[in-house]
């Protein structure tokens, strides 16, 4: 085996056992190096030189960039998975007749399309998703990311909210976490202008919570300005901490007269 290969294979393997550990700043810094060293093999994108090892090294190439977009995701890195999703891509599209399919595709382009919803970056997701073949809408992955964003735009927050019980894996749940607190934000808003209270049992139920302590934790660290009181969750305290301003009418009244003074003057 050519000894640049041996190099990368190695280091690769430190990689993936610190992977295991969850030491994911030695992830992250053997993943600089990784990314140098392939930078090296003249048969990955763009170039795609023939070489005698080329299969060998696109497919070594391909495990690596998809380590780093599930560590991206470990550590929660939203930039970082954008970029190394993008180093990926491809060794999904251009690379497609060269290697032989990849088990973490699918799940890395769900996982994506996610990520997208996610920043509302919804015209990107069905750039993405149109960029698909047609079987792959019946993949799982890309399966729940269609029927969660379908979901999203209709409004039916109680779906999106119940759809991270049937994650198909396990990466997805930071995003559906991101997901679910954007959407629980949204009817939060819009209880509180809707109503003066609530039972604890009915705003538990609207947002969709499993229990009242997991309520009890949202109003406590997203809902300061909320008080629970005798079994109810009181949004009064919200209404009255934004006063609202009044018209002032006769000062608007005065102005349209002196406007209509002044016109009758011109003319």
């Amino acid at each position: 085996m050519d000894s640049k290969i041996t190099e990368v294979s190695q280091m690769f393997d430190r990689f993936q056992a610190s992977f295991m550990r969850k030491d994911y700043d030695t992830c992250d810094r053997l993943l600089s190096q990784l990314k140098v060293l392939l930078t090296e093999f003249k048969s990955l994108p763009p170039l795609f030189q023939e070489t005698p090892n080329n299969i060998r090294e696109l497919t070594l190439a391909r495990h690596i960039y998809e380590y780093a977009v599930i560590l991206s995701v470990k550590i929660e890195d939203q930039d970082a998975f954008e970029r190394d999703f993008f180093q990926l891509k491809p060794y999904y599209t251009d690379a497609r007749s060269r290697l032989p399919p990849s088990a973490e595709e699918y799940p890395i382009l769900g996982l994506n399309l996610l990520r997208l919803l996610v920043q509302n970056r919804i015209a990107e997701f069905h750039t993405e998703l149109e960029l698909l073949p047609p079987n792959a809408l019946e993949n799982p992955c890309i399966k729940h990311a269609v029927e969660l964003e379908q979901s999203f735009m209709e409004g039916a927050y109680n779906c999106v909210l119940s759809a991270r019980q049937t994650v198909p894996h396990e990466t997805y749940v930071y995003f559906m976490d991101l997901l679910a607190k954007t959407v629980r934000d949204e009817i939060a808003g819009c209880s509180e202008k809707t109503y003066d209270s609530l039972s604890i049992k009915d705003a538990r139920q609207m947002l969709l919570f499993s229990s009242d302590q997991e309520l009890s934790e949202y109003i406590k660290e997203e809902r300061t300005e909320w008080e629970i009181k005798n079994g109810f969750v009181f949004f009064q305290r919200s209404k009255e901490s934004t006063p609202c301003k009044e018209i002032p009418s006769l000062q608007l009244i005065n102005q349209t007269l002196s406007y209509a003074r002044e016109l009758e003057r011109i003319v």
